[in-house]
């Protein structure tokens, strides 16, 4: 395996990637020059660099930071504003810009981003992040399964429907869809299918008929006829699961289970 920095003079350049969450993949270097290797071309960003890297045999999370201007052509303000960047994975390394050899550094997801027009900084959080997750389930009266994910054991593309935007309302955060919508898509999910947010998901706070209110900001470049995909909405209560979707054996909750306001109840008597 290549040894970096064991030379006084070494061919050697920063590279990281970014993998968005709507299937896009780019791939910047500190170098003069872009750099193809792994399968990615890597653009020429002198002006993206990583800030100090630190790295723990710990398990708490370790420490990174990017930073880079807004003039690079692959890193627009628009695309930042429109969530693109929210919540994707990152790899940051060293490659020999003669040979292409190259080691991974540092993996993550992008955290905040904070862009004040003129250039922007992300915080990153190591792939070490996920053991602050609690991992064992708490009970709950309303089930903790992802609606057609795992645990669920139904079929997500029985729920799903395409639809075109008819109307939109940028102030109050709604889009209207064309067509005969699913029942009770409240609390469901829609991706956009085309358009500036091509491949991020909206919840559904809100359904008045066709006209949906979304819990992320909508992008200005949105237009009309824009393509999107609808999967219905779930409000994890046993009653839904077992009534409308017939499910109730696959119901991951505790719904008669008393809750704490059971020790606060005034004694009743009996006679």
């Amino acid at each position: 395996m290549r040894v970096f920095f064991d030379r006084e003079l070494d061919t050697v350049a920063t590279f990281w990637r970014l993998y968005r969450r709507d299937g896009v993949t780019l791939g910047f270097t500190s170098h003069d020059r872009d750099l193809c290797f792994g399968g990615v071309r890597h653009r020429a960003a002198p002006g993206m660099l990583p800030a100090a890297v630190r790295l723990s045999a710990g398990i708490e999370d370790d420490s990174a930071e990017v930073e880079g201007a807004l003039s690079h052509d692959a890193i627009r303000e628009k695309d930042l504003r429109a969530g693109l960047y929210d919540g994707a994975a990152i790899a940051i390394g060293a490659v020999d810009w003669v040979t292409r050899e190259h080691h991974t550094l540092y993996s993550g997801a992008l955290g905040e981003i904070e862009d004040n027009g003129r250039s922007f900084s992300a915080q990153l959080r190591s792939a070490k992040h996920v053991l602050d997750q609690d991992i064992v389930p708490r009970t709950s009266p309303t089930c903790r399964a992802l609606f057609c994910g795992k645990g669920c054991g139904l079929s997500r593309t029985r729920f799903l429907s395409h639809h075109k935007v008819s109307a939109i309302d940028f102030d109050r955060n709604w889009v209207e869809l064309s067509g005969e919508l699913p029942e009770g898509v409240s609390d469901g999910e829609l991706r956009f299918l085309s358009g500036p947010q091509t491949g991020l998901s909206f919840g559904v706070l809100e359904s008045d008929g066709p006209r949906l209110t979304l819990d992320q900001p909508i992008a200005y470049g949105l237009e009309t006829n824009t393509r999107v995909e609808l999967l219905e909405g779930c409000d994890h209560t046993l009653t839904t699961c077992g009534e409308r979707f017939q499910n109730a054996a696959n119901f991951r909750g505790e719904p008669f289970l008393p809750g704490n306001d059971l020790l606060a109840r005034y004694g009743r008597s009996t006679g």
